[in-house]
Order: structure tokens, then C-alpha cells, then sequence
């Protein structure tokens, strides 16, 4: 594809998804029969999930090395994961079964055996899964595999209309998600990319965002089912026409800040929220909540450049030299593609 995403609108997407996510688990949104918690969740996922499908598949197709790729992947995510994880499950006092699931990365899925503390860890199983899923199409049928991903989001999306699920953290209820931003990819990279891109460039931005707003309600019944495609949409008309009012306001430095330091805020809040600065009455607890944020980001960023970038550069030079290149992937070099951060457990 000739066509060069625009960045900080990527940034922008990925920093809006972790603040929803946040504020969706750490502060109360509205009435609770409103349901604007679980909303926000819903909404953050969505774009989140459709920024990795893209990034993932763009990355993909541009450097089709499977090892390199679960190289990047891996050492990007599970460092802070397993870390995260013992902390968890001792103090949970897991099973031999619940800590395996946990660190293979499939206890999202039935009998899920994810513990209190890592019931946000869900879209992790799922990411991983998808790596996996990704990788073994490229290995058996080179690029053209990924074709199928279209496909199975379809099917995934049937599946849902099927058994009537809006949202869950089921991987085969939500992978469409995702599997909706490699289709955005695939098709943004074939030949017809022209096409597609002149015809997303001409979608109005703000009511194609208030469409995916409803999707994200329970209010917004059938239109949850169409989520997976309204994100794709919605984040391929930012990229192709940069010059919105939607786009300009997504490119802000804060957002991009919150991009950079996202994975560590996913797998951390819910941790700290445990502790003290979680607890007390309903008073007492938000009274605390801006020592909690605080906590959270300052543990944030010292995980980001100085915990997780080891592990980061390490695995990129083994990438490289999988890959016999020096030429880091867009993905890589872009966004922090893989880490995903939670949806709608814990109120969202």
C-alpha cells in the first residue's frame, strides 16, 4: 500500500481507548441504570481492537516472518503479563490449572479460570490467540492465509447474531472485532485500495463516531452486531481524510502520551485498585482516586521505559536478525500494536 497511515491519529485512537478503559473501570460515569460504565468499556475495546487487527495485518503483509513477528509480539507483551500474573495468583492462591491457563494465555475461555484480579487480563488471552491464529495462517499459506481472517470475522459475527450476544469476554463472541480491522488492512492494501480509500474519505466522521457510540449501548440493540465494521470504518476514514475536526482532535499530546505508556496502564490499574487506594467506602474510595491515578501512571511510565523497553529492544534485535533486516516493522516502530487493556468486567 503506497498509501502512509497517518500517526497521531493512530496515537490518538490508542490514547482515547485506554482513557475510556479507565475511566470506565476507576469512575462512575452516570446512573448506573444508564449503564455508561459498561459502555465506555465496550466503545474502547472496539477501537482498540480494530487498531490491532490493522497494524497487526499491515505488519504482516510487509514483512511476512512468522518468527520475527512472534518474536516483536512476545517480548512486547508477556514480560509485565507474567509479571503481573504471579502477583495475582499468589495472592489469589490459584490452582496448578488456573496459573497454566493464565500463562499460556487461554483463561478467557470456557471453564474460564481467570481470578479476580485478572479478569481485565481477557483481551491479553485474546490478543495472544490471535497472534497465534495470524501466524499460523502466514506459515502454512504465506500472506494470501490472511485472507481468511475476512471470513472468519463474518462467521464469528454470525455466531453472535446467532446466539444474541452484544459483547462478551468470550473469545469467539468478540475476536470479530479485531478480525474487522485486518479486513480495513487487507483491503486497504489490495489492489482496490484507491478505491476503498476515496470512498472512507468521504464518510462524515462525526456521525459515523456517534453510530459506534450506540453500537456500544445496550440501547442500541441489532447496532451491536455492526460494532466490529462501524470501528473499522470509522478508524480508516481518520486515516485516509486527516484533515477533520475529529482527527485534529485526537492529535493531542496527552493522547499520545497515554498511547505510549497504554499497556502498562491496562495490566496495572486493576492491580493498584486491589490495594489500599481502592478501598473503603464510596466516599472514602473515590476520595483516594486521585492518589490512585497518580500511582497508576507513575507506575506506568517507569514500567514503559525502563521494565518493559529491555525486553522491547532485546526481542527486536533477535526480530532482526530472524529477519535479516535492520528495517523495523510499522507496527513496531508506530504504535505498541499488541497490547490490549480491558473491556467490560468490573462494571465496564
Amino acid at each position: 500500500m503506497s498509501h502512509t497511515p497517518q500517526l497521531p491519529v493512530l496515537n490518538g485512537w490508542r490514547g482515547l481507548s485506554i482513557l475510556l478503559v479507565l475511566a470506565a473501570h476507576l469512575l462512575p460515569l452516570g446512573p448506573k441504570p444508564w449503564q455508561l460504565n459498561y459502555s465506555a468499556g465496550i466503545l474502547g475495546m472496539a477501537v482498540f481492537f480494530t487498531l490491532s487487527g490493522f497494524l497487526i495485518t499491515s505488519a504482516l503483509l510487509r514483512e511476512p516472518r512468522v518468527r520475527a513477528f512472534l518474536v516483536r509480539r512476545f517480548s512486547r507483551v508477556v514480560p509485565l503479563a507474567w509479571l503481573a500474573f504471579v502477583i495475582a495468583l499468589l495472592v489469589s492462591d490459584a490452582s496448578v490449572q488456573t496459573w497454566l491457563a493464565h500463562y499460556l494465555f487461554y483463561g478467557n475461555l470456557p471453564p474460564r479460570q481467570l481470578v479476580p484480579l485478572t479478569l481485565h487480563m481477557w483481551s491479553l488471552c485474546l490478543e495472544v490467540q490471535f497472534y497465534v491464529l495470524a501466524a499460523l495462517l502466514v506459515a502454512c499459506l504465506r500472506t494470501r492465509g490472511l485472507w481468511l481472517l475476512p471470513v472468519l470475522g463474518l462467521m464469528f459475527t454470525g455466531l453472535r447474531i446467532w446466539h444474541g450476544v452484544y459483547a462478551s469476554d468470550i473469545s469467539y463472541y468478540r475476536v470479530d472485532e479485531i478480525l474487522a480491522g485486518c479486513t480495513l488492512a487487507l483491503l486497504m492494501h489490495a489492489d482496490a485500495g484507491a478505491s476503498l480509500r476515496a470512498c472512507l474519505a468521504r464518510i462524515p466522521q462525526w456521525p459515523l463516531l456517534l453510530l459506534l457510540v450506540l453500537s456500544c449501548m445496550p440501547l442500541g440493540t441489532w447496532l451491536n452486531f455492526a460494532r466490529p465494521y462501524l470501528a473499522a470504518m470509522l478508524v480508516g476514514a481518520t486515516l485516509v481524510a486527516p484533515n477533520t475536526g475529529l482527527v485534529r482532535s485526537l492529535d493531542q499530546r496527552f493522547l499520545l502520551y497515554l498511547a505510549v505508556i497504554s499497556y502498562a496502564l491496562y495490566v496495572i490499574h486493576p492491580l493498584l485498585a486491589a490495594t489500599w487506594l481502592g478501598s473503603g467506602d464510596l466516599i472514602e474510595k473515590y476520595a483516594k482516586r486521585p492518589l490512585l491515578f497518580a500511582a497508576v501512571f507513575a507506575l506506568a511510565h517507569i514500567s514503559t521505559h525502563y521494565f518493559e523497553r529491555w525486553f522491547i529492544e532485546r526481542g527486536r534485535l533477535l526480530a532482526n536478525r530472524l529477519s535479516k533486516t535492520r528495517t523495523p516493522s510499522v507496527a513496531a516502530a508506530v504504535l505498541p500494536v499488541a497490547p490490549p487493556f480491558s473491556g467490560e468486567n468490573d462494571g465496564a
